[in-house]
C-alpha cells in the first residue's frame, strides 16, 4: 500500500453489482482488496459485500453518500495527495449514476489526480438492453422529480424526446408514475423491470396505457428501471397548413425559393412540396 509522501494517488471507480454476486470482476475484486481507503454510501452494505467476496474490510471504509459527500471530499483529497489508493463504490451498480460521487471525482480531475474507472453492473443499461427498444441512440433520465414545474418540465422534454429513455422509480410510486407518464407521453411503448439479476427477476413490455392498468393497485418490491419509447416523428403538415404557413412568408416579402426553404424547415416538409405550393400560390393570388 501507498505511504505518506510518495506520489499522488489514485482515485478508481468501482462498478458492483446490482444483485448477482457472480457479476462483480475480478479486477474489481482486485482493486476493493488493494485499495487504502473504500468511498461508499452504506458502509455495512459494502462491509457485507467484501466479506462476502472474501477481502477484509478493517478500518479502509469511508461514508460518503448524498448528505456529506461535499464535507468528505477535502479529506478523501488529502489522503489522495499523501499517495492514497482510493476506490469509490455505491450501493449497487456504477457510482455517479444516479448515485453519489459526481463531486470527489469532479474534486480529484481538479486537482490532477489520476482517475480511473472498473466497469461493470448498470441497472440503466441492463434494462435497456433487454428492453426491446431501439438501445442505439439514448437519454439517462434516472429519478424524476418528486413534484412541482421542475417535474412538469421534465415531462414535457421526455414528450418530445425521440430517443429512448430510461428512468429510475421507486416501487411505491411505480403506478402513479405510469399513468403520469401515459396521460402526457400517450401510449408509448415500454419496458418494466424489476429487480434485475436478481431471483425474482421481471421485464414488462407492452404500452404505457396498458401498463399503467397492469400495475395500479399492485404491490411492487425491488428497484425499478422504466425504459420508454421514443416520441415518434411529427404528423405531416396537410395542404392547408402549408398553404398558410407559405402565403404568410410571401405576404412578408419572400420570394417562393426563401419562402420555400423556410416553411420546409420549420414544417418537415419536402423543399420541393413548398416550393410548389408558393408557384400555385403566386399564380392563384396573380403575384
Amino acid at each position: 500500500m501507498s505511504g505518506p509522501g510518495s506520489d499522488p494517488g489514485e482515485l478508481v471507480v468501482v462498478a458492483t453489482p446490482i444483485g448477482n454476486l457472480g457479476d462483480l470482476s475480478a479486477r474489481a475484486k482486485e482493486v476493493l482488496a488493494a485499495a487504502d481507503l473504500v468511498c461508499c454510501e452504506d458502509t455495512r452494505r459494502t462491509r457485507a459485500l467484501l466479506s462476502a467476496i472474501g477481502v477484509p474490510a478493517g478500518r479502509r471504509l469511508v461514508s460518503l453518500h448524498g448528505h456529506n459527500e461535499a464535507q468528505r471530499v477535502g479529506g478523501v483529497l488529502e489522503a489522495l495527495a499523501a499517495g492514497r489508493r482510493v476506490a469509490l463504490v455505491s450501493d449497487a451498480g456504477t457510482p455517479l449514476v444516479s448515485d453519489p460521487g459526481q463531486r470527489l471525482v469532479a474534486a480529484a480531475v481538479t486537482a490532477g489526480v489520476p482517475v480511473r474507472a472498473v466497469p461493470g453492473p448498470s441497472a440503466a443499461l441492463a434494462a435497456l438492453v433487454v428492453s426491446g427498444l431501439p438501445a442505439d441512440r439514448f437519454v439517462f433520465e434516472g429519478f424524476l422529480p418528486r413534484r412541482g414545474g421542475e417535474r412538469g418540465r421534465r415531462l414535457a422534454a421526455l414528450a418530445a424526446e425521440v430517443r429512448t429513455a430510461v428512468l429510475y422509480e421507486a416501487p411505491t410510486r411505480l403506478a402513479a408514475t405510469l399513468a403520469e407518464l401515459a396521460g402526457v407521453l400517450g401510449d408509448r411503448p415500454v419496458a418494466v423491470a424489476r429487480e434485475l439479476t436478481k431471483l425474482y427477476e421481471e421485464v414488462w413490455r407492452g404500452g404505457l396505457d396498458e401498463a399503467a392498468r397492469h400495475f395500479a393497485g399492485r404491490e411492487v418490491r425491488g428497484e425499478i428501471v422504466l425504459v420508454l419509447g421514443g416520441a415518434g416523428p411529427p404528423a405531416p403538415a396537410d395542404d392547408e397548413e402549408l398553404a398558410d404557413a407559405v402565403r404568410a412568408r410571401l405576404a412578408a416579402g419572400d420570394g417562393p425559393r426563401d419562402a420555400s426553404v423556410a416553411v420546409a424547415e420549420a414544417l418537415g416538409v419536402p423543399r420541393r412540396r413548398a416550393y410548389e405550393m408558393a408557384i400555385a400560390l403566386r399564380r392563384h393570388d396573380g403575384g
